[in-house]
């Protein structure tokens, strides 16, 4: 290589060089603002998670200490005076108000607390079902069969979570309103679904046989389910 060739080289990388710091000036403080952001992302993400683990172990503190008082009354004053830190955690304490307050015998006040649950838009769509659910069996003495019929079928609706519960309220609706052939042909329903549970289960079985129904010829075998009231409702 002669030296005029070696001296292009030469130039032609300081040529790079320069340019490579020209760019460096220019553009670095992007590549500075990408990593601050991934590591101040992956700090605020940490940080959430502590605090939305702290807030749970605190609401968590706040309902034991509420269910050390043996009165149900004080029970649903001191679930009254929670604060909870997000709507899904204010749905729960507010199920768990209504239950003592129908237990007091306050059922009306607890109906009121549930309707007003049902309407909360940012709630998730299971609580707002199980409210509604258990306003409606706060209200069994307060509110018409027609309007109790209404409620309880639109939470039958294929699919629905609560789905069986309600059936089993409708076919209960239908001894009252006289109609056994009816209540028959909603247990005998309730028996031969797959999703039934062995509590709802039992229960159906012995209104059935009450009724002086028979029971299916085909009943399904006995299982965990999701229509358990235990687990959904608390009733």
């Amino acid at each position: 290589m002669s030296d005029t060739d070696s001296f292009i080289d030469e130039v032609t990388e300081e040529v790079r060089r320069d340019r490579l710091f020209a760019m460096m000036k220019r553009y670095g403080w992007i590549a500075v603002v990408i990593v601050l952001l991934i590591v101040g992302g992956a700090a605020y993400n940490e940080v959430s998670k502590a605090r939305a683990r702290s807030n749970a172990e605190a609401l968590g503190d706040d309902i034991l200490a509420a269910l050390q008082n043996n009165d149900s009354a004080l029970r649903a004053e001191n679930f009254g005076a929670i604060s909870a830190p997000n709507p899904e955690s204010a749905a729960i304490v507010t199920l768990l108000r209504a239950n003592e307050l129908v237990a007091s015998g306050d059922a009306e006040q607890a109906a009121e607390a549930l309707n007003a649950l049902t309407a909360q838009s940012d709630v998730p769509q299971i609580y707002r079902q199980i409210a509604r659910f258990k306003a409606l069996s706060a209200q069994d003495t307060t509110l018409d069969i027609a309007a109790r019929r209404d409620g309880y079928a639109a939470l039958a609706i294929p699919g629905g979570p609560l789905r069986l519960l309600a059936e089993e309220r409708l076919a209960l609706l239908d001894v009252e309103a006289g109609d056994t052939e009816a209540a028959l042909e909603r247990l005998e329903a309730i028996l031969l679904d797959a999703e039934t549970g062995n509590g709802l289960r039992r229960r159906a079985t012995g209104l059935l046989i009450a009724l002086g129904g028979d029971m299916p010829a085909a009943p399904v075998s006995l299982g965990a389910s999701t229509a358990d009231d235990t687990r959904l409702t608390g009733q």
